[in-house]
């Protein structure tokens, strides 16, 4: 079985995590349940959630599975409310993403919960452990949703050596075996992923946004350059991010007409709050990473961990014997 040191600190048993899929778009619980079900650990996300939804979702997920699991929050906003209710449900792990920890770890710990923290430079990670973070995710540029501009082979080393021992998670590029087995080689203790887990059978997300991530190509995983006329801003502590998605008709109208954009923000939001009130938010940003172009198919999440875990197994097994004949 592919396990390393972080599965003890996550209480798993292999070394992948569900980045959570979090927005006007839902995931739903039956996603970390899987996951976590096949010894994996599923996220819950809390953004665009109220307290009491985020209260309902923990409840829903705990009757279909007693495996950890981890709730996510962002600093893209972040609410305290939802914050106090995520506290009160004393999730096994708690992560944070698009933002420094601040003084949340201590609050975080005395709840009785691991805390995992997102970063997308080395700055941010020795920060983060300073903080005392439990485990770091060094996010790369490849990954859809709001990332950082540097990549997942570059930047996991480096994060490894700036944090030593803390354990660090992978992500950003990476939905197979291949892409594990690589983390684990940089000196990562594992992976979290996220565009794999969006073309699953249990996320909820529309099936037409599952179809368009089997039909794309890496290089139409693009940055949505005017996304901070259209978005809400990073709250207090945020970092600067801009996210990533499949190129639509809305994207590549305004990616490249940035003073438009601008001049254009009331309206471009008003497209977008309609959108999310009849779901179909995913036709203008279908936030997706440039793993895209290694998905073919929409598989149960379960299965999705049982062959990320043994393709990296036995590429793991088959390097260590290069050189030995």
């Amino acid at each position: 079985m592919l396990r390393t040191p972080v599965c003890d600190v996550l209480g798993i048993d292999v070394p992948i995590v569900q980045g959570p899929l979090g927005g006007p778009w839902q995931q739903g619980t039956d996603l970390p349940a899987a996951v976590s079900e096949a010894g994996g650990l599923g996220s819950v996300p809390t953004t665009m959630r109220t307290a009491a939804q985020v209260r309902d979702d923990v409840a829903r997920l705990r009757r279909l599975t007693e495996r950890p699991f981890a709730v996510n929050m962002t600093r893209r906003p972040f609410d305290p409310e939802v914050f106090d209710a995520v506290l009160a449900v004393r999730p096994p792990v708690f992560s944070l993403a698009l933002g420094d920890p601040g003084d949340l770890v201590g609050r975080v710990h005395d709840a009785g919960a691991v805390f995992v923290q997102q970063v997308t430079t080395v700055e941010q990670a020795r920060r983060a452990a300073e903080a005392g973070v439990d485990v770091i995710i060094a996010q790369g540029t490849e990954a859809g949703g709001f990332s950082g501009q540097v990549g997942t082979m570059v930047l996991v080393p480096q994060v490894v050596a700036a944090v030593a021992p803390l354990p660090v998670l992978a992500s950003g590029g990476i939905a197979d075996g291949r892409g594990t087995a690589a983390a684990l080689v940089l000196g990562a203790q594992g992976v979290s992923i996220g565009t794999r887990f969006l073309a699953s059978a249990e996320c909820a997300v529309p099936e037409e946004w599952k179809a368009a991530i089997g039909a794309a190509d890496s290089q139409d995983a693009v940055k949505v350059s005017f996304a901070h006329h259209v978005l809400p801003p990073p709250t207090e502590g945020g970092y600067d991010t801009v996210p990533r998605s499949l190129r639509t008709r809305f994207v590549d109208a305004w990616n490249t007409r940035q003073e438009a954009a601008a001049e254009s923000a009331g309206t471009l939001r008003e497209q977008v709050m309609a959108a999310m009130s009849d779901g179909t938010t995913h036709r203008l940003l279908p936030l997706t990473g440039q793993s895209a172009g290694l998905v073919a198919d929409v598989a149960p999440a379960g299965d999705i961990v049982r062959r990320l875990a043994g393709e990296a197994e036995e590429i793991l097994r088959a390097a260590s014997r290069i050189g030995q004949a």
